[in-house]
């Protein structure tokens, strides 16, 4: 049974029960509401291409939807986050870089749980702050990203426009393969454990391009070094 369900992660109290002490130590899990929260930003205008001319504007409510299923999707990477295999490549040895992501869970985009706030227009962008009230099991699964060997690395990524979502992917290969290289003894080959976001990811526009900044949580479960082959 995997053990993704660990990382640090940015949820914190929005308030507290005020209840006598005796009733509050016997049940403790009234203590708190617990809430996640991040802001998403979304281009209005949606390039389609490379072109300056392939783009159309969205609705505001077209802005709204793609935004909730944004927020929905890293909610997702930070309570479930992925399985990952990866292979650091070496191009001396005509070795390929492969990362493989695989989620262990996610949050739709229309869960009640998820709820939009503070919307706001400028510059031809939308920005949103999302809140997001875990279950208790997903209070567990966040919880358990705190435990153990978990790692907390930085990456940065890019990805054409068509696909904004890759620029994260490629940020987590990143970072994966910065925390291998500086912190192992023997150059690894591979590696494979799990992975999730510590927070929301930062986007921005660079020569027709997405670039993403994130932060992620690793815990590795085995990795295979070079000298073994």
């Amino acid at each position: 049974m995997f053990s993704p369900d660990r990382a640090k992660t940015g949820f914190f109290p929005l308030g507290r029960i005020l209840l006598p002490a005796l009733f509050v130590l016997a049940f403790p899990s009234l203590q708190a509401q617990e809430v996640l929260r991040g802001e998403v930003q979304v281009e209005m205008e949606q390039a389609r291409g490379f072109a300056p001319e392939a783009t159309r504007a969205l609705s505001i409510e077209e802005a709204r939807g793609t935004a909730r299923a944004e927020a929905a999707r890293y909610y997702g990477a930070m309570i479930y986050g992925w399985s990952f295999r990866y292979e650091v490549g070496e191009r001396a040895r005509n070795i390929e870089e492969v990362l493989e992501l695989t989620p262990l869970g996610s949050v739709p985009a229309e869960d009640p749980r998820l709820e939009l706030t503070d919307l706001q227009i400028k510059d031809f962008k939308l920005y949103l702050w999302s809140d997001y009230r875990p279950s208790g099991d997903q209070r567990y699964r966040l919880t358990r990203w705190k435990t153990g060997t978990i790692r907390s690395v930085q990456g940065y990524g890019r990805s054409p426009l068509e696909n904004k979502y890759a620029a994260l992917e490629d940020a987590a290969r990143a970072a994966l393969r910065a925390m291998l290289r500086g912190g192992e003894r023997n150059r690894p080959k591979e590696a494979s454990g799990y992975i999730s976001l510590g927070a929301f990811p930062r986007y921005w526009l660079d020569k027709g391009q997405w670039m993403a900044a994130g932060r992620f949580l690793v815990e590795l479960k085995e990795i295979v070094p070079f000298a073994a082959y």
